[in-house]
């Protein structure tokens, strides 16, 4: 639980398809809940981001997580709800795990941006399973192949 003692909804939100219906189930359950809701985006430059003649300038990160935070919280808004952005530069894993540190609930998509897109579970989700101080909920975007036979 938060400070105040309200239930309190954490979500990651970097603009994936899997982040973006992680955010709409917390939406729902925030507002069911009466719950506060923190929409968190994180940003990180890459060491090597391409050949010298690649290089993107590292405002241009922050740049896209500011754009989308704001449709975030502007989702949150145009479904009645209220919601605290919040814009962080590092480790996802490590920032979600601080700002969950108080919360009640961790909801995250299954899959993020980077990384191997036939994986169930990205590596990240895998983390904040497996070390957060709170339920973490995974929300996938597509139903899981069933067994044959």
């Amino acid at each position: 639980m938060s400070d105040t003692g309200a239930f309190q909804i954490v979500v990651g939100v970097d603009g994936s398809e899997q982040s973006l219906k992680a955010l709409e189930w917390a939406i729902v359950e925030a507002k069911l809940r009466s719950a506060e809701l923190t929409i968190v985006t994180t940003w990180s430059y890459p060491i090597m981001a391409g050949t010298p003649g690649d290089i993107v300038p590292e405002d241009s990160f922050k740049e896209v997580c500011e754009r989308i935070q704001a449709e975030a919280v502007q989702t949150a808004a145009d479904a009645g709800l209220t919601a605290t952005g919040r814009i962080v530069r590092g480790s996802a894993v490590t920032v979600l795990l601080e700002a969950a540190e108080s919360a009640s609930l961790l909801v995250v998509g299954s899959r993020g941006r980077g990384g191997f897109t036939g994986l169930l579970m990205g590596s990240v989700s895998n983390q904040l399973v497996h070390h957060a101080a709170c339920p973490v909920l995974v929300v996938r975007s597509k139903r899981a192949p069933q067994p044959q036979g």
